[in-house]
């Protein structure tokens, strides 16, 4: 939020604002799943009115983090087992579509500064999931996948990969803080994967990505208590 004295935010920042870090308490789990709330309390939190509050509440509703309520306000959306499986199905579906185009008619020009780039984060995330520092991952984990896949160039594809990966998330997040030390849990091969993608090494690029689609479920389940 803007200090005292600086130049007014206009209302679409602001309600960025609110939506970008009320996504970040959802996505580490400090607004837990289920809990209700209502544009009031968000926007005495924050210290502003409740339009941009309200606003920024139908965006993540939207975006299938929230559910509305009638006349009650929202709830934090509860993501079932069931749920973590059919989003990581689905997920993998546009992916393996995605990687049948590129073997078809390749990976067309791939720009130095974007690979730079999703390098960078591949780097950052692989560190924090071989330190075990989840919140770090979780935000160098869903950049490094936001850039890698904005590589494709078709932002509708990258928009529908995003919301799946964050959804996944939210179902992980509660499961992986119970276990006492993540070191060397999670994935870490975001780099190897940056450099297949470099190479222009699509059966790499493939394998390497379902090889983290299947480490994550396979984790994700064995965390997961029997009844969901």
């Amino acid at each position: 939020m803007p200090e005292d004295g600086g130049p007014p935010v206009r209302r679409s920042s602001l309600r960025q604002q609110i939506a970008d870090a009320l996504r970040d308490e959802v996505l580490t789990g400090r607004m837990e799943s289920g809990r209700h709330f209502s544009v009031k309390q968000i926007a005495e939190n924050y210290g502003v009115s409740a339009t941009p509050v309200r606003e920024a509440l139908v965006d993540l509703a939207a975006q299938g983090l929230l559910e509305v309520e009638q006349h009650r306000g929202f709830q934090v959306r509860r993501f079932t087992a069931e749920d973590f499986r059919s989003l990581a199905e689905a997920r993998v579906f546009v992916i393996e579509a995605a990687f049948r185009m590129m073997a078809e008619h390749g990976m067309g020009e791939l720009p130095p500064q974007a690979i730079a780039s999703v390098r960078r984060r591949a780097e950052a995330a692989a560190r924090a999931a071989r330190a075990g520092d989840l919140d770090v991952l979780i935000g160098c984990d869903l950049r490094f996948w936001r850039e890698l896949t904005a590589i494709g160039g078709n932002p509708h594809i990258n928009e529908f990969l995003d919301r799946l990966r964050v959804q996944t998330w939210i179902y992980a997040v509660p499961h992986l803080r119970a276990v006492p030390d993540l070191a060397g849990v999670c994935w870490a091969d975001h780099v190897a994967l940056v450099d297949a993608v470099a190479a222009r090494d699509t059966a790499a690029a493939r394998r390497l990505t379902l090889d983290h689609s299947t480490h994550t479920g396979a984790l994700v389940e064995k965390l997961t208590p029997a009844h969901p």
